[in-house]
């Protein structure tokens, strides 16, 4: 195998995507090329960033539909709170799974405590699509705490099984089709191999390159594999996620709204222009913003 001869669409390269007040993060899903891996339809790299008291990183209350978000952090804090009145802290190996459902909104910003704090951000923002029968679901929203994420020792590697299950250890986060995650850690100098371990997977690499079956995978590159694969590091020690699960189909998808039928995401954009509560979007607690409905995009 040599990464420079794949298929367009199984190795992927990022682009970078300014998401405002100069935040920008790496984005691989969705590609040109390919729409999802499993039910990963959007995959976001942000950091490591330093977060000064002058920066204004904060992303007001906005929609989501039709999919679950799950938000990872390897450094710094962020403050999630949403319409149906959680407010929760996410922190470095935590997981927060929030699944949207037929509708709901929610801000992430600095948490207050930490105004005038220097500090770095670093973690990985993804969407999920959900099963099409369970679109319209009511929102939910879990927090599993780093403790409770478990720890898989496979010969060289130490994984954190942040979602479904690997090396006989399953994630308690409440996946609702089957879905692959994980936190992979690999020594200097060693080689691990890396089973199949879903139906369609993908390997991320988030700190040094790796050698994958003797090719190298650059840093913050995604490659879809279908196969076991050696995987080899060199002089430092490599960090890369583990994405994957069951394909889940195609999903139209506008600004922060997912479906699988397109009047679902135009019945979703009336419903955020008019303030209408309909669908279950209603204002988080305690806030006054919202974001706008975007119109330079195209549905």
């Amino acid at each position: 195998m040599d990464t420079n001869k794949m298929e367009p669409n199984k190795l992927l390269r990022p682009h970078n995507k300014d998401l405002g007040g100069g935040f920008v993060v790496r984005r691989l899903l969705p590609s040109a090329t390919r729409q999802a891996v499993g039910p990963f339809i959007f995959f976001d790299h942000f950091g490591p960033v330093t977060i000064t008291p002058n920066d204004n990183h904060d992303v007001r209350p906005h929609p989501h539909i039709g999919l679950a978000t799950l938000t990872y952090l390897f450094e710094g804090v962020i403050m999630h709170r949403d319409n149906l009145g959680y407010t929760q802290r996410i922190e470095p190996g935590a997981i927060n799974f929030m699944i949207a459902g037929k509708g709901i909104v929610h801000s992430e910003r600095k948490p207050e405590e930490h105004k005038n704090d220097t500090y770095t951000n670093h973690g990985l923002q993804l969407w999920l699509a959900i099963p099409e029968d369970q679109e319209k679901i009511p929102a939910s929203f879990s927090h599993t705490p780093a403790t409770a994420i478990p720890i898989a020792h496979n010969h060289e590697a130490t994984g954190r099984v942040l979602v479904g299950s690997a090396f006989g250890l399953s994630s308690p986060v409440p996946a609702l089709s089957p879905t692959l995650y994980l936190d992979i850690q690999l020594p200097a100098n060693s080689q691990w191999q890396l089973p199949m371990l879903a139906d369609e997977q993908a390997i991320y690499s988030i700190e040094n390159q790796i050698s994958i079956a003797g090719n190298t995978l650059e840093m913050h590159t995604m490659l879809v594999l279908d196969q076991e694969q050696a995987i080899t590091t060199g002089a430092h020690p490599a960090r890369f996620v583990i994405i994957g699960g069951k394909a889940l189909g195609h999903r139209f998808m506008w600004w922060n709204f997912v479906a699988s039928k397109k009047e679902d995401i135009d019945n979703a954009a009336i419903a955020w222009e008019a303030g209408d509560n309909a669908l279950g979007m209603g204002q988080v607690p305690g806030e006054t913003e919202r974001i706008p409905l975007p119109k330079s995009l195209s549905k």
